[in-house]
């Protein structure tokens, strides 16, 4: 017995299910139903090998004239009983089973939504959909089953060894010694497959992420012919999930064979020892025949125990990883009593910034720039520069590494990031627009506008005449990420949905770097009248779009090299502005 105790707290049995009771607790009237159902359910296992003793000794042995005919019926009946109720706790668990699991998968779902930016970029599509999706398919698939089967197991248990003792105390103790030594074996075993369970992890999410990144890229595939190069490394992924199969089932199959072999020498020792016992008439034939059935009964689940270990083990791993995520604490969060930025910005300072991506890498090196309400600062030099990290820095996609930025004197990390990022507008190169109405896209900026404010949001990103042109106007569909609009439509749809919003910062992020020249044109209006009484800070990639900008400040290397007015920057000599001008001027002549 110590041996299970030591199985069951190495499972960190209680630990998993404790932790489960808040998602529980709401549906624990049927969840205790269904677990108490296991328990007549258990025990009726009893009832097959108590009836055989008296059929046995008055029927087989006595040949008696009043033979026992209920009992046929008795079993027929206790054991339609029975499976009647494991329909109900079937019925009852798959339903409290799958409320637990949309539970789970909601928080999940919002603790997804709190992690930063830095959180994305050090994972792909698999592993995120893995561990925020499938692995509550998979802690509760097994939970109300595994209890389920637990309780059954225990009560069945607890109804066949008092059968045993019933009918031989002597036979009985060789039982349960025996049946101590079968789980031996079993409480060293989670720790020879916790391993290859991380490693199935990593290669299921792989597969996840090779079907997104085939629909995300079948362009890319197609026109460079990758086909061969795409179900290369497919094949790939399927032979390490191969490979890791196998490896689980030479690490636990084992132990149901070596069941079938502890199992059979309980068995044997008890036929042996009890032919003495019925020889000596100690018990009676119907004892015997008692005893065996009740014996093979208890023993059958445990020969079968490593089939169905790797997913009890699955889903107690599996609901350790969704608390260890569900505990994590977001990189970027709000401080306690954190401000809230409910005034117009008057003044934004970047003093002494410093930032990496990657540690001892410095990206930015001490930034020191102060814009006031209403300037547009362009920013400028070369690919790589630093320019988009010092933007994305502002909304807090990111922190600073060290020195701070401020907003009206306050750190910004003092403020909620909810009313930080209300505060901000992003126009970024490649926006993103979600699967739905062109409506619902730009009615993200503010939910609550009116239809006055989103017509005169489209008249603003020069989207009317389009929107009038679509049979369904404002309400047709666009497909995932737009993919039904072009490249202008798509920015001038997000240039709406800043304008909506109506936040004092704008940022844009080379919003017309991607387009020709046609679409740039249009684009640019709606930009320019997006940035109507606001202080903006644009990533330019045409010079010639940022000549009226307030300050244009050249960033190269992570560091601020020129700060000034266009057309003071033009007179630097040997200067980087005038550089990168010069050489875009005459590509651009030369090219008409």
């Amino acid at each position: 017995m110590n041996k299970i105790f030591e199985f069951i707290k190495n499972q960190r049995f209680v630990v998993n299910y404790l932790r489960m009771w808040p998602y529980v607790k709401p549906y624990w009237f049927r969840a205790l139903c269904s677990m108490l159902i296991c328990i007549p359910i258990g025990s009726l296992d009893a009832v097959i090998a108590l009836a055989l003793k008296p059929y046995m000794d008055l029927v087989m042995v006595e040949k008696s004239v009043t033979s026992p005919w209920y009992i046929p019926l008795g079993i027929v009946a206790f054991t339609t009983v029975q499976g009647g109720l494991k329909y109900l706790s079937a019925y009852l668990s798959t339903w409290v089973g799958g409320k637990i699991t949309n539970g789970l998968k909601f928080d999940l779902f919002k603790k997804l939504l709190t992690f930063e930016t830095a959180f994305f970029d050090r994972r792909n599509s698999g592993d995120v959909i893995f561990q925020f999706n499938n692995l509550a398919d998979t802690a509760c698939a097994g939970l109300l089953d595994n209890l389920s089967v637990f309780t059954q197991r225990i009560f069945s248990s607890i109804s066949l060894v008092c059968v045993l003792f019933y009918n031989s105390w002597q036979l009985a103790l060789i039982a349960c010694v025996v049946l101590a030594c079968a789980f031996a074996p079993v409480a060293k075993l989670q720790k020879r497959i916790k391993s290859v369970m991380e490693k199935t992890v990593v290669a299921d999410s792989a597969i996840i992420t090779e079907y997104n990144e085939v629909f995300a890229g079948n362009k890319t595939i197609t026109s460079y012919n990758l086909q061969t190069n795409e179900t290369g490394k497919f094949h790939w992924i399927l032979k390490n999930i191969f490979n890791l199969r196998i490896k689980m089932v030479q690490k636990t199959q084992w132990l149901s064979p070596m069941m079938h072999v502890i199992v059979s020498v309980g068995i044997a020792a008890a036929i042996g020892y009890g032919s003495h016992l019925i020889m000596t008439n100690q018990i009676t034939s119907g004892n015997f025949v008692s005893f065996i059935t009740a014996l093979i009964l208890l023993y059958t689940p445990v020969k079968n125990i490593g089939n169905n270990l790797n997913a009890v083990q699955f889903s107690f791993y599996a609901i350790e990883q969704i608390f260890d995520t569900l505990n994590a604490a977001p990189a970027i969060r709000d401080k306690e009593n954190a401000a809230v930025l409910n005034t117009t910005p008057e003044q934004i300072q970047f003093q002494n910034v410093w930032f990496e991506y990657i540690e001892n890498t410095p990206v930015l090196k001490n930034i020191n720039l102060d814009v006031h309400k209403g300037e547009t600062i362009a920013l400028v030099g070369n690919s790589g520069g630093g320019k988009s990290t010092i933007v994305n820095l502002i909304p807090r996609f990111y922190d600073v590494k060290s020195g701070a930025i401020k907003i009206n004197g306050i750190d910004i990390r003092d403020y909620t990031l909810e009313s930080l990022r209300n505060s901000i507008s992003v126009v970024f190169q490649d926006n993103f627009l979600f699967s739905g109405t062109i409506r619902e896209n730009i009615m993200l900026g503010r939910p609550d506008a009116s239809e006055d404010d989103m017509k005169k949001a489209l008249e603003m990103a020069y989207l009317t005449d389009f929107v009038s042109e679509l049979k369904d106007g404002v309400d047709t569909q666009i497909g995932e990420r737009g993919i039904l609009l072009s490249g202008g439509q798509k920015q001038r749809v997000a240039i709406a949905r800043a304008f909506l919003k109506n936040a004092p910062i704008i940022i844009l992020d080379e919003a017309t770097s991607a387009l020709d020249n046609k679409a740039e044109a249009i684009v640019q209006k709606a930009i320019d009248n997006l940035m109507i009484d606001k202080t903006v800070f644009v990533i330019a990639h045409r010079l010639s779009t940022i000549q009226n900008a307030d300050k244009i400040i050249v960033i190269n290397n992570g560091e601020i090299v020129e700060e000034g007015r266009h057309d003071e920057l033009l007179k630097i000599e040997n200067g980087a502005y005038k550089a990168l001008y010069e050489m875009q001027f005459k590509k651009q002549k030369a090219s008409v």
